[in-house]
């Protein structure tokens, strides 16, 4: 891939990146006991340690971070006239044992099937991803090690 297309690729999230607010703003209530009810524009779920009414706040980070790179990955795929017929990202992440239990490393492996995608498509929409574009893993600890492996699925 050539330098020319590889910044062809990037102007591709422009419009897109562009119209990211530079301030977020979100609201959390207390409900009960230690169960929050987290509020951001078009998105509400609950927080519970126990599980039973939510997710822990950590999951969600894992979410993110795999929201953020899909995001990112499918359009890259999309400009590089990959048509996708499905796209999931299962996410692991290892957590330090003892408190701040930070994670030590997010595992994800991308589940896709398609058309006209190749590894090397791949590999690059996810390092243009990693490298440049994706502000969650931006956002996290430098010593964390994030690995994403992926399988492509027999083209239907």
């Amino acid at each position: 891939m050539g330098e020319k297309e590889i910044e062809s690729l990037g102007e591709t999230l422009k419009g897109y990146k562009e119209k990211v607010p530079t301030i977020s703003k979100g609201f959390l209530a207390w409900e009960q006991d230690l169960v929050f009810t987290a509020r951001m524009p078009g998105c509400l779920f609950s927080y519970d340690p126990k599980r039973q009414e939510g997710c822990v706040p950590t999951d969600t980070l894992l979410a993110s971070i795999a929201g953020c790179l899909a995001i990112d990955v499918v359009t890259f795929l999309q400009k590089m006239r990959a048509e996708i017929k499905s796209f999931e990202i299962e996410t692991t992440g290892e957590r330090n044992p003892i408190p701040p239990q930070y994670f030590k490393s997010v595992n994800m492996v991308i589940h896709l099937s398609g058309k006209d995608i190749t590894p090397k498509k791949l590999d690059r929409a996810i390092s243009l991803s990693h490298e440049k574009y994706c502000s969650v893993y931006h956002c996290l600890r430098k010593d964390m090690k994030v690995n994403v492996s992926y399988i492509i699925e027999e083209n239907v």
